[in-house]
């Protein structure tokens, strides 16, 4: 997916830690392509929370019926994670790969210094599609190496302990949740995971103190029990609801947490361990410096062969907005 709100404010992590928090961070509409016209909601980067982990950006489109059609653009420092619920989409992409995108597939692609892609929805008419576009910022240890395609049908699931009703279970797409490892390539320590919680249930969720996490709402609405004392049989009981239009971000030093969802839910977990580095995150760029941002952005102008050419495409492509009138300059979280 390519980023088209080009005068939104560039972002990246500060450094340090934080404690536990429980702070519901609502999702933003962003324009997607004009006479595309498709429905896109915006969780990350949020002005007060850039990441979480190594996670940079997430975008859903969809549900909605719409014919999609992304001309190459390009990318630098990060992966794109594609992780669909509803519908096909044509992945092509400057190191060969032709696929489609279907649901219970990943398809990871890494960028290194420089990669391109295109993604159309499968056939001519528009369609039902829905499905979560997110990106992970790459460390300085290979975001300067080559570009990657990689797809994984068949993914690892945990079982969510139940403390009331039956159990729930996550679907482990990247990185390492309570034990199950997913075997797409991650560079730093993360965790992305689809989560179902059963109608009547409550479950319990393991978690890292050492990593942040974050949750997503959706389908469905739950409730993540986010006090400690209460998940354990305190007398308040401590919770937030959580729907399909925000993020719950839970912070760090939590060994649990415990979700229940009346009518049954669907969530999805991003974690990890605070990035290594803060970043400048333009257009589809994920660099250091304001410099290496226009050096990219001068580089696709010049149809450079640091980013390829797709498959099966001309001359078609998606250019680059114009620089800001102003520096890019790194924004440090303010939570």
């Amino acid at each position: 997916m390519t980023r088209l709100d080009a005068d939104a404010p560039e972002l990246a992590q500060a450094s340090g830690a934080c404690g536990p928090r429980a702070l519901l961070l609502e999702s933003r509409e962003v324009p997607l392509g004009g006479v595309r016209a498709m429905e896109v909601h915006r969780t990350l980067p949020q002005r007060d929370l850039p990441t979480v982990g190594a996670w940079c950006f997430l975008d859903r489109f969809g549900p909605q019926q719409t014919k999609m059609r992304v001309e190459p653009h390009p990318h630098i420092g990060l992966q794109t994670v594609t992780w669909p619920f509803v519908g096909d989409v044509r992945h092509r992409d400057s190191v060969g790969s032709d696929v489609v995108v279907r649901r219970g597939a990943l398809n990871l692609m890494t960028s290194g210094a420089g990669i391109s892609h295109s993604e159309y929805s499968v056939g001519e008419d528009a369609v039902p599609l829905d499905a979560l576009q997110l990106w992970v910022a790459l460390p300085e240890s290979r975001r300067h190496g080559g570009p990657a395609f990689e797809r994984h049908e068949e993914l690892p699931h945990l079982a969510l302990e139940a403390v009331a009703g039956a159990p729930g279970e996550a679907i482990v797409v990247m990185g390492a949740l309570g034990g199950v490892v997913s075997p797409a390539t991650a560079y730093t320590p993360i965790v992305g995971a689809e989560l179902t919680i059963p109608a009547g249930s409550r479950v319990r969720l393991p978690l890292d103190t050492a990593w942040e996490y974050a949750l997503i709402g959706v389908e469905g609405e739950a409730a993540v029990v986010t006090d400690a004392a209460a998940a354990s049989g305190g007398d308040a009981e401590a919770s937030v609801a959580l729907d399909r239009r925000h993020l719950l971000y839970l912070g760090m030093a939590r060994d649990q947490v415990e979700i229940e969802a009346s009518e049954g839910a669907t969530l999805f977990l991003l974690g990890g361990e605070p990035f290594e580095d803060d970043i400048v995150m333009w257009w589809n760029f994920v660099g250091r410096s304001h410099e290496e941002i226009v050096e990219a952005r001068e580089a696709w102008e010049a149809g450079a062969p640091r980013f390829g050419r797709v498959v099966d495409h001309g001359d078609e492509r998606i250019p680059a907005p114009p620089m800001p009138a102003v520096r890019l300059t790194q924004r440090r979280r303010r939570l």
